[in-house]
């Protein structure tokens, strides 16, 4: 994969404090907490995550929450095609219009799409990576979505809090390991690539940012259906503090089933859930789906 080079996206002018504000005033635009939106105005912070997401020079990457288009520009310049997605109408309006005023040769290269990022369904082109700046109180079923909707991002960099951050990249046996932690895992090797302080952002937020970076793997156990999985980890951590085999009584139909399971699926029912990785998770689930348990509606 050819990355970036200092001479290229590093090189070229981003928005900054002024151009920001000044583009905010333009629109009318008052960040809102509504859709977390938080602007990055510091153009070296755009620049160590377009270095951190290790785009390659061909790659289509899918951004979400845009916003004012800081990261859109530096994208473009380390990218071939950018699709963007925007939930706010004069947001997404104005982005296109941005990137003809700041990168005008570069504007074929990206295609804006006005939608939810939770209900995205298609795109106009496969992503091959995902690098964006989630928006902070929707980032983790943001992420799942679309690592679930669209197979063909191989990889990317997400900037979300930070709790959330070391939430989404702890291993088991951790204070922080949970349900974002297993689901991440199901799709991707995921790690904790650095932290993002409050002032680069308008509004400055309340607590750092965290980078987030995640490589996609094959599934962690063969012929096992994600949906049974997850419903596995939530009833597991739903009440973390009981042993996997009262935890999982619901889920199973009764605390003997979740013992039978468990033990076919060569794990100790007197676990707790925060020790176990996703492979187990995945293994319990393969158990429960040879006693005939389905998933029904849960999942993610």
């Amino acid at each position: 994969m050819t990355e970036s080079t200092p001479s290229g996206p590093a090189a070229r002018p981003l928005l900054g404090p002024a151009e920001i504000r000044a583009l905010a005033e333009q629109l009318g635009i008052r960040p809102t907490k509504t859709l977390g939106q938080n602007f990055v105005i510091d153009p070296n912070t755009i620049r160590r995550i377009i270095a951190a997401a290790r785009l390659g020079e061909h790659e289509t990457v899918l951004e979400v929450g845009p916003g004012l288009g800081s990261l859109t520009l530096g994208l473009l310049d380390a990218a071939e095609h950018v699709v963007a997605v925007e939930i706010d109408p004069p947001l997404a309006a104005q982005l296109p219009l941005t990137v003809e005023r700041f990168r005008p040769e570069l504007a074929d290269r990206l295609h804006v799409l006005e939608q939810d990022a939770l209900r995205v369904l298609e795109l106009p082109a496969e992503p091959t990576a995902l690098v964006a700046n989630l928006p902070y109180n929707v980032a983790v079923p943001v992420l799942l979505h679309l690592l679930a909707r669209f197979p063909s991002i191989r990889h990317g960099l997400v900037m979300v809090q930070e709790e959330v951050a070391d939430r989404l990249a702890a291993p088991p046996g951790s204070k922080v390991y949970g349900v974002p932690s297993v689901k991440a895992a199901w799709y991707a090797e995921v790690t904790k690539a650095g932290t993002i302080g409050k002032n680069v952002f308008w509004p400055a937020p309340q607590i750092a940012s965290g980078l987030v970076r995640f490589v996609r793997r094959e599934q962690p156990v063969a012929e096992v259906d994600r949906e049974l999985v997850f419903a596995a980890v939530d009833a597991a951590f739903a009440q973390r503090r009981k042993t996997l085999r009262a935890a999982l009584a619901g889920w199973a139909g009764s605390a003997a089933a979740a013992g039978e399971l468990l033990e076919a699926a060569g794990i100790d029912p007197g676990q707790r859930g925060e020790k176990l990785d996703v492979t187990a998770f995945a293994r319990i689930a393969q158990a429960g789906a040879a006693a005939g348990l389905t998933a029904g509606a849960r999942g993610a």
